[in-house]
């Protein structure tokens, strides 16, 4: 079995677990990006996945402009297209929010967390090409989740034991995607990420790693609007150092 094939048997895996699961107020609406997107998903793949990466990034869960649209993690549209080269045809969640319409790669929102971390990765390695040589991006949960408002609900404000089955499913395919793709430094967008990247490396005690976090991009954050790209972009370089791995072209 290719790498790829390897990855896609755990994301189908990951995907039929999470299916199986329900969830109780707080949320009413749950979508699965890994399922109705998977065409998209699919090939972000085969594309990108096709040979062991020295670095790994770990997101927490879908943007609704993001992968909610185009099944690739941190999915914003014109990078997804433009840079990638990924186009795809999405289907529709069973249910969905009138306010978070699922509308695929015609989707005219801006996914602002994706558009600033591909866009830093552009800047930093030019092609796709040259960033998936030697990196890759997944999210650790692949659901997506609304209150009856249509707020997102971050995995942090789960009820406890809901927490847990989904940690349970999604940490046994990190751990899963660490052992197919061989990185040596894992990195963590954020602090959610970074735990979940000490927790999965954790579980691998044959192998040792660089662990370390970058700034989220997230445009909630007062930090990242004042200090996007320098602050991350000063991360990323400092942890492929530590790593003795080699920086980017336009480092």
């Amino acid at each position: 079995m290719s790498c790829a094939d390897e990855v896609l048997a755990a994301a189908v895996e990951l995907s039929d677990e999470m299916d199986r699961l329900t969830f109780a107020p707080p949320v009413a609406f749950t979508y699965n990006p890994l399922n109705y997107a998977r065409a998209g998903h699919e090939a972000y793949i085969r594309r990108f996945a096709t040979t062991p990466k020295q670095t790994l990034y770990l997101g927490m869960n879908p943007g609704p402009f993001g992968m909610a649209q185009t099944g690739v993690p941190f999915g914003e549209i014109p990078a997804v297209t433009l840079w990638m080269g990924i186009t795809a045809a999405i289907a529709q969640p069973p249910s969905t929010h009138p306010k978070r319409p699922v509308q695929g790669f015609s989707c005219p929102r801006s996914e602002v967390s994706g558009r600033r971390l591909w866009g830093l990765f552009e800047e930093l390695y030019g092609s796709a090409e040259s960033f998936f040589s030697q990196a890759y991006v997944a999210n650790y949960c692949p659901l997506i989740w609304m209150s009856e408002s249509g707020a997102n609900l971050p995995p942090t404000q789960l009820p406890r034991a809901q927490a847990a089955q989904i940690d349970a499913a999604c940490r046994r395919h990190l751990v899963r995607l660490i052992r197919i793709l061989q990185p040596s430094l894992l990195i963590g967008v954020g602090a959610y990420a970074l735990q979940q990247m000490q927790a999965a490396a954790a579980e691998i005690p044959e192998r040792s790693f660089t662990i370390g976090s970058i700034l989220h991009p997230s445009p909630a954050s007062p930090v990242s609007n004042k200090c996007w790209p320098a602050k991350p972009r000063e991360q990323i370089l400092s942890l492929l150092s530590q790593a003795h791995l080699p920086l980017p072209p336009n480092a």
